[in-house]
Formats: C-alpha cells, sequence, structure tokens
C-alpha cells in the first residue's frame, strides 16, 4: 500500500472502528497528517503571525481526529488487540512508548477475532 492508496483509505473509512488496517496504512496516514500539521502551522504563521492561535491548523486538528482515531483502532485490532489501548496513551511516557511498539509489530497473519487481514498488495510480476 502506497502514500496515496493508504491516505485515501484512512478517509474513506472515515468513521469505521471494525476491521483491521497494517502498518503502511497507519503510518502512511501518520506521515501525512504530520507534514499536513506542519504545513497548516506554516500558513496560520503567514496569514495570522507567529503568536497566532493556529486556527487553520486547529481545524485541520478536527478534520482527522475522527479518522486518526479510527485507524488507530485498525491498527490496534491488526494485532489482537482492543481499540480501547488507545487510551493508555493517557499515561505519560510509558503509555505513547507502549503504543509505538504495538503499531510497528507486524499484524497476525490469519484471522483473529477483529476478522482477516487487510489486503496486502503484492507488486505486478516483471
Amino acid at each position: 500500500m502506497g502514500f496515496q492508496e493508504a491516505v485515501a483509505t484512512c478517509f474513506r473509512r472515515y468513521a469505521q472502528f471494525d476491521g483491521r488496517s497494517g502498518r503502511p496504512e497507519y503510518w502512511w496516514f501518520f506521515l501525512f497528517n504530520l507534514l499536513m500539521q506542519g504545513a497548516t502551522g506554516l500558513v496560520d504563521a503567514a496569514l495570522f503571525g507567529r503568536d497566532s492561535l493556529g486556527l487553520i491548523n486547529g481545524l485541520y486538528s478536527l478534520a482527522v481526529l475522527l479518522p486518526g482515531l479510527a485507524v488507530g483502532v485498525r491498527r490496534l485490532h491488526d494485532i489482537d488487540r482492543s481499540g480501547w489501548w488507545l487510551l493508555i496513551s493517557f499515561v505519560p511516557v510509558i503509555g505513547i512508548v507502549m503504543l509505538i511498539i504495538w503499531f510497528c509489530r507486524p499484524g497476525d497473519a490469519g484471522p483473529n477475532r477483529f476478522g482477516l487481514p487487510p489486503a496486502r498488495i503484492l507488486p505486478a510480476p516483471a
């Protein structure tokens, strides 16, 4: 799964908390959000000055909150963990480290209690 397909999939499954998402889908969407946060921050600074409240950045963050949570839950489902484990992020340092470790783990190869593994797109033979 490439960058554009991952981002499109996350927005297409905007508020779908069931099913599974693989590592590429999660991490490409994470990178997209990181780049967009930087871009909207620059736009805010250019339009409203460095001491602005970040209106455009805030609106963007609200727009991607739900798909970001949804892809995180689906990513946890891929390693056979409940989406409620996202709440561990409220534990300082240790919670974020645990989530990063889990998000980096490969998903279950076969079906688990959350469904079939995400479709793996193989490159076309040469």
